[in-house]
């Protein structure tokens, strides 16, 4: 899932990531008695800490001797990520077991952060419940896995029924092309221009969210790509990275997203599913699959009348070529430390956390889609969200991200890329040529194309 929170400054990110690690430091790395378990949460996010709070007493019942922490960091993704990086510097705070985001695992697994875990998952029969596809997720450049899925997920168009029906547009809402959506949110902002007609993430506040929910979305559309996976080379010089550009300065530039100072802000998602949908204040968004977590019984923002409101639709292709629709997929998993005191029972661990039990009330409470295919077949799974079928459909036409170490580099200059062009500092050509030298300033010339 690729949500994103308030930042903090880079000073206070290391200042609170130094006090974390010399708190831990007494049970870190070389105690084989002890397993720390390092994950995100935060206050729209604690089914991973549900999840892992109920397993703790059932494990150590069962390993008598073996103590588990559980070191919730809550922080938003980016400065989650900042905390573990310093967290696994030093072999004394480096977790036994944490989460770690898909995209980050080729770059860990080159920092000697992840243990190969093939001998594990070869004695482990659950494995074989895993989606073949889902399995790639945690698989590095050597062939072997590092990490194990914990769910997975797709995006596309959530839209307010009431507030399109209020402006003329014809339900169901399915738009073919670019322009179609273009000209839906003209026709918004014109009988409403006090709401929000649609809204593309944009920006380095946002994060990966950028990325996920809003530039690759466009990129993947058009009939160019981000990276040759047959050559392992960047794509620069792309007509489609300067079209996806174009289409975010279009929503923008005449007013059809949030205001810039409103989408800059890191905390806009908190806006968009607390007050924009329940109130009625937004037409569409792209967002991902996980978003009924916020909306159902027991969510931060419960609104039971979401099954009602809102509609789903896959998000188009540039002009409607090749399968007419895009995705993205991501996700994230759990990895056992490479400096694990005691790696044995940091798997055992893991992989009672991810028994068909416990990845059944995981994927339900985070509205994730299931790696497991006993999971996925398990009838209250179907009918926890009322939009799980639909958005398990847009796997077909999913993409993933590039699996490559410098992909979280390429991935900041997208986002510079976004937030330059949606604040009018640079227009779409120039933003993409910014791009592309400095990707070849990242991965070298005979690491591009063009």
């Amino acid at each position: 899932m690729q949500r994103t929170r308030a930042t903090l400054s880079f000073a206070v990110i290391a200042a609170a990531s130094v006090a974390l690690i010399g708190c831990s430091a007494d049970s870190g790395g070389g105690d084989d008695q002890t397993i720390r378990i390092v994950y995100q949460k935060t206050d729209a996010f604690v089914a991973l800490d549900d999840l892992f709070t109920k397993v703790k007493p059932a494990f150590e019942d069962a390993n008598p001797g073996i103590t588990v922490e559980l070191e919730p960091i809550v922080a938003d993704e980016g400065d989650y990520a900042t905390k573990l990086a310093l967290m696994q510097q030093s072999p004394d705070t480096a977790p036994d077991v944490f989460y770690e985001d898909t995209f980050k695992v080729r770059s860990d697994v080159d920092a000697g952060y992840l243990l190969n875990l093939d001998e594990y998952l070869a004695d482990w029969d659950d494995w074989s419940k895993f989606n073949e596809g889902a399995k790639e997720a945690g698989r590095a450049d050597d062939g072997s896995v590092y990490a194990v899925p914990l769910g997975t997920d797709t995006r596309g168009i959530w839209y307010s029924k009431s507030v399109l029906e209020s402006a003329g547009v014809a339900l169901p809402w399915e738009p073919k092309s670019w322009d179609e959506i273009l000209e839906t949110a003209r026709k918004v902002h014109a009988a409403q221009p006090d709401k929000v007609a649609f809204n593309v993430y944009s920006g380095k506040p946002a994060g990966e969210g950028s990325v996920m929910q809003g530039f690759g979305m466009l990129m993947y559309g058009t009939d160019d790509e981000l990276y040759d996976a047959d050559e392992k080379k960047w794509v620069t010089g792309s007509q489609g990275f300067v079209d996806s550009l174009a289409f975010i300065e279009t929503l923008y530039s005449e007013g059809l997203a949030p205001a810039p100072d409103v989408a800059l802000d890191g905390s806009m998602w908190q806006k968009l599913f607390g007050e924009w949908f329940p109130g009625g204040q937004i037409a569409g968004t792209i967002e991902g699959s996980w978003s009924p977590s916020f909306w159902m019984e027991g969510g931060q923002y419960a609104w039971p009348e979401y099954v009602d409101d809102i509609g789903v639709a896959a998000f188009p292709t540039q002009e409607g070529q090749g399968d007419g629709a895009v995705s993205l997929s991501g996700g994230w998993t759990l990895a056992v430390g490479a400096n694990s005191g005691n790696p044995d029972a940091a798997f055992d661990f893991l992989a009672m956390a991810l028994n068909q039990e416990n990845s059944l009330q995981y994927n339900i409470a985070n509205s994730q889609i299931a790696v497991r295919t006993d999971v996925a077949e398990d009838p209250s799974y179907l009918e926890a969200n009322p939009f799980i079928g639909f958005f398990t459909d847009l796997v077909s036409y999913t993409h993933f991200r590039p699996a490559t170490a410098d992909y979280p580099e390429i991935s900041a200059e997208i986002q510079a890329a976004t937030e330059a062009v949606m604040t009018g500092q640079m227009t779409p050509e120039e933003a993409a040529a910014a791009y592309d030298e400095a990707v070849v300033g990242i991965v070298g010339e005979e690491n591009v194309t063009g």
